[in-house]
């Protein structure tokens, strides 16, 4: 891996920049998790695929731009040191799109692709269930085949974008006879067709960032599988993978954490802890860059994502949250004032790190997989 930048990565992180300077909203968005600051979102999102930069990875015939890896970091970076809006598609855009790619069929592509790109439909994933939270291949929703449609029963839960979304894609199973991670397939619906309700959860702010959602009935197409029938297991690894390894949390997002950090405790006076704290957490978000650097350049050159992405999900989980409690540290009791201004911007964030081990796939979980798929392991 070089470390140095091109000619042209530097033109391009330029023009990046530039476009951001010029757009990006003076004030910040309404909360996201909100009928307005949803709406609000989604505009920008229209706005971002306007100057074709909501999926720069993407072929140009679906919305992108057709570039690499690399050049995705750097809008990345830019992106989130600009102080720009939380993405509202990321579901489909970072999740299901690089999966759509590998196992969509061209009709799909077409179908789905350029609507996702321009968030004039928006994404939800529909894989947790009650009995089967970070134990996936436990799911007990069916998926019944009658002629060219899937009749979907079930309840899923802790679907994150649920409730403002227009569609998700969800685990079903589609074997009745089948246990564990065969007979599964994953299968796209919408979320306001018959058959669907959507309950919101309220998150510990009030706000409903989560759903759960019952499906009695409902009807899929066949043609709306991705990948084949019984295929739903590898297909959602290959989504797991991008989650937890690469796209869900780039690396420029905690930088642009860590850089809000150091200015918080500039010209403070710190204890020891504190000051070991900033500096571990600084220090970390560059090693996590520098990993997803290395992760993009040898995908770059055909590599393919394995189960150390869960090595990569346990960081960043724990790096958002060591970040955060460093600042509310600094910030002392005030930072527990719900007020708008620099210590209510720390306290959601906080708020939101407490979930980060949690979601994607729990930190325990993924130490298993660590243990038994990367290191080798015996079971316990």
């Amino acid at each position: 891996m070089d470390l140095a930048y091109t000619p042209e990565q530097d033109a391009f992180r330029a023009e990046v920049r530039a476009w951001l300077e010029a757009h990006v909203p003076a004030e910040p968005l309404p909360q996201l998790a909100t009928t307005e600051g949803f709406a609000a979102h989604r505009a920008w999102e229209a706005q971002l695929h306007a100057g074709r930069w909501s999926a720069v990875t993407w072929p140009e015939a679906y919305g992108g731009r057709g570039l690499d890896l690399i050049r995705w970091l750097i809008f990345e970076e830019e992106y989130w040191a600009a102080g720009a809006p939380e993405r509202a598609n990321q579901n489909g855009v970072f999740l299901l799109a690089p999966t759509m790619m590998e196992y969509g069929t061209p009709e799909q592509k077409a179908r789905f692709l350029p609507k996702m790109a321009s968030s004039e439909e928006v994404w939800a994933q529909a894989w947790s269930e009650p009995q089967a939270g970070s134990d996936l291949a436990a799911v007990r929703s069916t998926a019944t085949r009658e002629g060219d449609a899937y009749v979907l029963r079930g309840h899923k839960i802790w679907s994150s974008r649920a409730v403002f979304a227009d569609w998700a894609f969800g685990l079903f199973r589609t074997d009745p006879a089948s246990e564990r991670h065969k007979g599964l397939s994953l299968i796209l619906f919408n979320l306001r067709s018959e058959g669907v309700k959507v309950r919101p959860i309220p998150q510990i702010n009030g706000l409903p960032g989560f759903a759960e959602i019952f499906l009695d009935g409902a009807r899929a197409e066949v043609a709306h599988r991705l990948g084949d029938e019984g295929q739903g297991w590898s297909v959602c690894m290959s989504t797991a993978g991008f989650e937890r390894g690469l796209m869900l949390r780039s690396p420029g997002r905690f930088q642009a954490a860590a850089a809000r950090l150091a200015k918080l405790a500039a010209g403070r006076k710190l204890d020891a802890t504190q000051e070991a704290a900033v500096l571990q957490a600084v220090m970390d978000a560059e090693a996590y860059a520098l990993s997803i650097y290395a992760t993009a350049s040898d995908l770059i050159r055909g590599g393919k994502i394995g189960a150390e992405t869960s090595c990569n999900k346990i960081f960043w989980s724990e790096l958002d949250l060591a970040l955060h409690r460093a600042a509310m540290s600094i910030l002392g009791a005030r930072a527990e004032l719900v007020a708008h201004g620099e210590a209510d911007d720390w306290l959601d964030g906080f708020l939101f790190s407490l979930a980060g081990p949690i979601y994607a796939g729990a930190n325990e979980i993924q130490r298993n997989i660590v243990a038994e798929r990367v290191l080798g392991l015996p079971k316990g």
